[in-house]
């Protein structure tokens, strides 16, 4: 009696275990979702980047004449300034040195650009309310027959003004050509104008950099692209154009600060930007 009371009670044990079990693993419903991260809204970052000029590899200059960035002192009754006549492009020294100063007097003013017709920058300390002044720029090609030539205003208060080409007058791929800023602050005198002269020659871009620029997101990345490649009127013209539609822009100032700064002309760089208009 005992054995079959003691097997009863082992079957219903056996019988109600799986029951258990299946209870056990049963997960509670619910209609709740899982929580989702807090999204918290990005805040604006500086660019970690800046443009910066680099010179092409195993630069050679792109003729045999030599350059002038900065116009000379005071000549042609023109008053005393603070800050020169200043061509805004690159300046290589040259070893060649003055015995009495031992510091180089010759230097390559030049630059490269892959613009049929590019804008050139200047900054021009002399005003237009001086009597009898006079500006003219000059583009010349290998032979010295001018290309362009026109009389420029000076602005009304010292600023970097740019001066383009018109459609007349353009630059051919592979040639480099010459260009001239002369100033006359007297007129009535023949003595010799403050300028500035340099090079500058309109090159194709490889295949690397065209890839580069086409995946670029924005104008300014295309710029620092130039910058880098050693492209000095492109980075250059870029820029101004994004200054000056956004001129209170305080990364679009750092980037131009940055840019005068890499060919060490930081010391206009807070200067007013003027585009004159097309001829």
């Amino acid at each position: 009696m005992k054995w079959i009371l003691t097997t009863a009670l082992i079957l219903s044990s056996i019988t109600q275990y799986p029951a258990q079990v299946t209870d056990q693993n049963k997960q509670p419903v619910t209609n709740k979702q899982p929580a989702q991260p807090v999204k918290t809204p990005a805040s604006p970052q500086e660019p970690t980047s800046r443009p910066v000029f680099i010179l092409p590899k195993a630069p050679a200059p792109l003729s045999p004449v030599s350059g002038r960035r900065t116009g000379m002192g005071s000549r042609d009754n023109c008053p005393a300034v603070s800050i020169p006549l200043t061509a805004l492009v690159p300046f290589q020294e040259e070893q060649k040195v003055s015995k009495q100063t031992n510091k180089p007097i010759i230097g390559t003013v030049e630059g490269l650009t892959t613009l049929e017709r590019p804008t050139f920058w200047f900054y021009i300390p002399y005003t237009k309310d001086l009597s009898n002044s006079s500006a003219e720029f000059s583009l010349q090609d290998s032979a010295e027959n001018d290309v362009y030539r026109n009389a420029i205003a000076l602005p009304s208060k010292p600023s970097i003004i740019g001066i383009s080409l018109p459609n007349t007058a353009s630059l051919e791929i592979d040639k480099t050509y010459h260009w001239y800023l002369k100033v006359r602050c007297n007129q009535e005198t023949a003595s010799i104008p403050v300028y500035v002269e340099g090079d500058i020659k309109r090159i194709n871009l490889d295949a690397r950099v065209i890839q580069q620029l086409k995946a670029a997101n924005e104008p300014r990345q295309k710029t620092i692209i130039y910058a880098e490649k050693g492209i000095w009127f492109d980075a250059l013209n870029m820029l101004t154009q994004l200054r000056i539609s956004n001129y209170n822009n305080a990364s679009l100032q750092k980037d131009w600060q940055s840019l005068l700064q890499s060919i060490n002309l930081d010391n206009i760089a807070t200067m007013p930007l003027i585009k004159l208009p097309t001829p």
